[in-house]
């Protein structure tokens, strides 16, 4: 992770080389092409790869947990409306005439966390995970004509803000957002995975969960508020980001094994690297405009799910 964490730093449309990274940084500058690197560095590139690295840790310790909820592989965060939830939000915020990012996260955080509730209160009142499937999908089809309806309102400006924001960016990261949601990813993160345990009975069934001496209904509260408050922030600064929930678990589940106990770690920290890559990438192929990093997630895990599915391994 160091080394494509220096990479993604030293690369971009102003090119620092990887070798004046650490003089550049804890040097006063000697010349003027040292102090735009430094300006570079430390303003746009190194808030935007901590950002990537806590989206992409995020989305896919949520999504492992997710799939054991469900006991499915192909879940993921926004199954119960996290994401088109903050993605209406955003949207309804933006058509309304918000142009600030704090005007629009706002917003879209509270849209994640009511779009989630709904779907969890909805779901919750049967056993079983069926009904909190079918209440999510009713809930991600409500905000999708929202955003559909809301689209068709906006103007030729606003049309282009939410087609960045609904495919993805960080191009909003600042140290002063990632002084609170720093903290806020990795100590959700933490008591999300205190729960491995019962995640290994929930894969069991229900039933046999409830036999170890487990409580379903009290985890599935759990996993689902903790990831609409781990995931509904991410979602309200860098936009809809999908694939990375969704993939990361799976493959880190083929390589090592369905126990949470190394599952929902290695999830958070290949998250992390397979973000930082997608948006390394972004920033590259089109130098020195940049694509919207939902673009290359999907362009990505979308084939390579499709390429698990053919081998039968999914």
């Amino acid at each position: 992770m160091g080394t494509l964490t220096l990479l993604s730093a030293a690369l971009g449309a102003v090119s620092v080389p990887l070798g004046r990274l650490g003089p550049v940084l804890w040097s006063v500058p000697v010349d003027a092409d040292e102090a735009l690197w430094r300006q570079v560095l430390i303003e746009v590139r190194l808030p935007r790869i901590v950002l990537g690295l806590l989206t992409g840790a995020a989305l896919a310790v949520c999504g492992a947990a997710m799939q054991a909820l469900f006991r499915n592989p192909l879940a993921e965060p926004g199954l119960v409306g996290i994401s088109l939830g903050g993605a209406a939000g955003a949207v309804v915020a933006i058509v309304l005439g918000a142009q600030t990012l704090p005007t629009v996260a706002v917003p879209a955080f509270l849209g994640s966390l009511l779009a989630t509730l709904a779907a969890y209160r909805l779901g919750s009142r049967h056993e079983g995970m069926a009904r909190l499937l079918l209440a999510g999908v009713a809930i991600n089809a409500i905000c999708a004509s929202l955003i559909g309806l809301f689209t068709f309102q906006a103007s030729d400006v606003q049309l282009r803000n939410l087609t960045f924001w609904n495919l993805g960016s960080l191009a909003g990261a600042h140290w002063t957002l990632l002084a609170w949601l720093a903290p806020w990813v990795v100590g959700l993160s933490a008591w999300l995975m205190r729960d491995w345990r019962a995640m290994n009975a929930l894969l069991l069934g229900e039933r046999e969960a409830r036999h170890l001496g487990y409580a379903p209904e009290r985890l599935r509260r759990r996993i689902v508020l903790s990831s609409a408050l781990l995931v509904g922030p991410l979602v309200a600064v860098a936009g809809t980001i999908a694939f990375v929930g969704l993939v990361v678990p799976h493959l880190v589940r083929l390589a090592v094994g369905a126990d949470h106990r190394w599952l929902l770690p290695l999830s958070w920290v290949f998250g992390a690297v397979a973000l930082l890559l997608a948006d390394t990438a972004a920033r590259l192929v089109v130098i020195p405009a940049e694509l919207p990093i939902g673009i290359v997630t999907s362009l990505v895990g979308g084939p390579f799910l499709l390429w698990l599915l053919a081998r039968g391994r999914s």
